[in-house]
């Protein structure tokens, strides 16, 4: 497997490496089914979790690879939530939904206290990073933005958003460049998602609300 980890090509000066290239294509179809609201979503995830995993691992980057280590577990806890059929919609897909200002608040400290604490781990403890702070951002940003889309929230998509905006420096400053290059492409995808997921809740808080005034 140490192919994996080798040098793919080059473009635009910056060494491309197989597992980068992989997982983040991989990613990118986790992505757009994640979009269509299908249950592929998950193991696809789960896969390119794998992959990246092996990848940032061998580059001292533990928030990065620990970011995919969530990917695979929420990949899973994802699966059963989305599988077990509750909280469809009339499509068969999953029914979105945005999150209540409660569930909101305890999303963002989450997020707050998560970093501080694994930062401060990673600080204590630098052979687990070199990049401390943005790495335990990406860390808890990933299980946040993972939590969320597991619950159908439409927030998972602006959680995604917060957490590639550290994610893509940081990979370029790395080595990683193809995850950087590729995240222009993610960031298209989340935006249209994003829109999709708006206008679907919308529709599904419809009915409620009809039916409370019948």
């Amino acid at each position: 497997m140490n192919w994996l980890n080798s040098e793919a090509f080059v473009l635009f000066g910056q060494h491309i490496k197989w597992s980068d290239m992989i997982g983040n294509v991989v990613g990118l179809v986790a992505l757009a089914f994640g979009w269509r609201r299908s249950l592929w979503t998950w193991p696809t995830q789960f896969l390119s979790g794998l992959i990246l995993f092996a990848a940032f691992a061998t580059a001292h980057l533990s928030g990065s690879a620990g970011k995919q280590i969530v990917v695979m577990v929420v990949a899973g806890y994802g699966w059963w939530q989305w599988s077990r059929g509750k909280g469809q919609a009339e499509d068969g897909h999953v029914a979105v939904r945005f999150a209540t200002w409660p569930e909101r608040a305890v999303l963002v400290g989450v997020a707050a206290v998560g970093t501080v604490a694994v930062a401060g781990l990673f600080t204590a403890f630098p052979s687990l990073s070199w990049d401390p702070w943005p790495d335990a951002y990406i860390f808890v940003g990933t299980i946040v933005a993972m939590y969320a889309q597991a619950r159908g929230m439409v927030e998972f998509w602006f959680a995604w958003l917060l957490v590639d905006a550290v994610g893509v420096p940081l990979n370029f400053a790395n080595g990683f460049a193809f995850s950087g290059f590729v995240y222009v492409i993610y960031g298209a995808l989340v935006l249209w998602g994003m829109r999709d997921w708006w206008l679907r809740s919308r529709n599904t808080a419809r009915p409620v609300l009809e039916g409370a005034h019948a």
